[in-house]
């Protein structure tokens, strides 16, 4: 493919964002092109000094109905689509006298921060372009013959193209642009349409499109071999697609998906009621606390699992204090995220340049509905957020004791832990953090033990002289199938369980945790996660 240069002559330049306008229309005119436009973009162009010709002028029509009709005209529409090299086109405009469009500037209605800001049905609907992306994709269809920009970030490569070339583009950029046209119309489009099926309640929509915006390559995956990119995109929630970087070293993939759900985790506890903190590796949390404050919750969340929690994320539900900061800089860590940061706090992180620490401006609803999407061979599984709240009213106590209010505190605590902790899940917590956690095995009993184990390992490795899980609560994400996993449980020293309840066993494990003189309620909720 040789890289032809098109002769940038005439511009119809549209925009809703003006930034860069001006320095754009000033490198057009400094090419001797003319320019024509509309509505307040015109405005713009002819305050900056520029000649501009308005669009009424070429189509011979006003602007009509609020502005929605301007560009759909043939006069626009050919000018954009009369393919150069086919002489049959050419003759064609010169026969209706409209004259070829060699370069669209256009960005579209700012819908997706319209809709973000909370507007009403009415003002999203006003907000939907329709003339810019008809224009747009014209363009791009014609890439080879017409150069389109929709990103004021590509205007400098533009400009210094235009005065490289003689004013003109080469075939290799119009066609980079193209594409990029595309991309945009098709995140538009998908952007309305979501909110659409928001605004219908249409759940099982028959077609669903989703769309992120790079925010640039990953070094790779999970692994090496693996290539991966970070797309920020869909319904604003406050986490690691909104937050800012404040210093450490680029965020890998599995930086990304652990802190996720560390931040995720946190926001499980509101800041007003309790500081909070998750430290989570691989994407399991290893240790919950809650406290009066930040270090004694960062204090009680890693004594859960000191080892486990070396090199792992740590997300508190408050912003970082610098007494905080001391004390999760006292080892490995490889990413703190927070709703904020004291400056105090950020110099005393910045000693250590590795570590990354991201601030949010504030923390997610868990209780906010939204949609959860994996990829599988030859398709999607799309589902609700798993935003289930359990409060003590919902709870059903089942065995002949009832909990204390000090277990039942420990069981809610536990149970919302227990939602983030991979299938099949047993947390142990006592005294507002967790005492052992137990995740990702394929037996219920299985994770029973790993729990204990490491639970009595963490005693071990804090001087104590008992196990954390002596006195504690239990929490299970799915009912207990057999009594098996709740014995191992009533072993390691819970008190009282939070399970789901639902089965066929029911009766028998009750029977077990009333033999042991232990608390039992039932959720009526299951929080598998795989």
């Amino acid at each position: 493919m040789t890289d032809q240069i098109l002769p940038v002559r005439r511009a119809l330049v549209s925009v809703s964002d003006k930034a860069g306008l001006e320095a754009l229309v000033a490198a057009l005119a400094e090419q001797g092109v003319e320019i024509v436009s509309t509505g307040g973009t015109a405005k713009a162009i002819a305050a900056s000094g520029a000649k501009v010709i308005d669009v009424a002028e070429v189509t011979g029509f006003p602007e009509m109905l609020d502005g929605r009709v301007k560009t759909l005209n043939p006069r626009i529409h050919g000018g954009l689509l009369a393919d150069r090299s086919k002489p049959e086109h050419m003759a064609t405009l010169e026969e209706h006298g409209i004259q070829p469009i060699d370069l669209l500037v256009s960005n579209l209605y700012p819908f997706e921060k319209t809709i973000a800001a909370g507007a009403d049905f009415a003002t999203g609907i006003e907000n939907i372009d329709i003339g810019g992306p008809a224009m747009t994709r014209a363009a791009a269809k014609n890439m080879d013959s017409v150069a389109v920009v929709v990103d004021p970030e590509d205007y400098g490569e533009v400009i210094d193209a235009l005065r490289a070339n003689g004013g003109g583009l080469p075939l290799s950029l119009r066609r980079r642009l193209g594409a990029k046209a595309f991309a945009r119309t098709a995140a538009y489009d998908a952007a309305i349409a979501a909110w659409l099926a928001r605004q219908t309640g249409e759940d099982a929509a028959t077609t669903r499109v989703f769309v992120g915006t790079s925010s640039g390559s990953l070094r790779y995956g999970e692994n090496p071999h693996q290539f991966a990119g970070f797309y920020k995109g869909g319904p604003g929630r406050e986490g690691v697609g909104t937050a800012r970087q404040l210093q450490g070293k680029a965020l890998s993939y599995n930086n990304l998906l652990d802190t996720d759900a560390a931040f995720e985790a946190v926001a499980e506890f509101p800041a007003e009621e309790s500081a909070a903190v998750v430290i989570v590796k691989h994407a399991n949390p290893c240790g919950v606390a809650l406290g009066d404050t930040l270090v004694e919750a960062y204090r009680g969340a890693l004594r859960t699992d000191p080892v486990s929690a070396y090199g792992g994320i740590v997300a508190t539900n408050r912003p970082l204090d610098a007494e905080a900061a001391l004390a999760i800089t006292e080892i490995f860590t490889e990413v703190i995220i927070a709703p904020g940061a004291s400056e105090e706090a950020a110099e005393i992180v910045a000693a250590k340049p590795s570590l990354r620490l991201l601030v949010t401006g504030g923390l997610p609803d868990p209780a906010e509905p939204g949609l959860a999407v994996r990829s599988v061979a030859g398709g999607y599984l799309v589902q609700s957020r798993d935003n289930g709240r359990i409060t003590a009213q919902d709870l059903q106590v089942v065995t002949k004791r009832a909990p204390t209010d000090e277990e039942l505190r420990d069981l809610l605590f536990a149970w919302r832990v227990a939602k983030h902790v991979k299938s099949n899940a047993i947390v142990y917590a006592r005294a507002g953090a967790t005492a052992g956690i137990g995740a990702g095995q394929m037996s219920r009993v299985d994770s029973a033990h790993i729990a204990a184990r490491k639970a009595a390992d963490a005693a071990v490795s804090a001087g104590l002289d008992a196990a954390l899980t002596k006195g504690s609560v239990v929490a299970s994400d799915a009912f207990f199938p057999f009594a098996d996993g709740l014995l191992t449980a009533i072993e390691a020293g819970a008190t009282a369980v939070i399970q789901p309840g639902g089965s066929m066993r029911d009766d028998q494990v009750i029977a077990a945790a009333d033999e042991h003189g232990i608390a039992m309620v039932f959720t009526g909720m299951r929080h598998f996660r795989h």
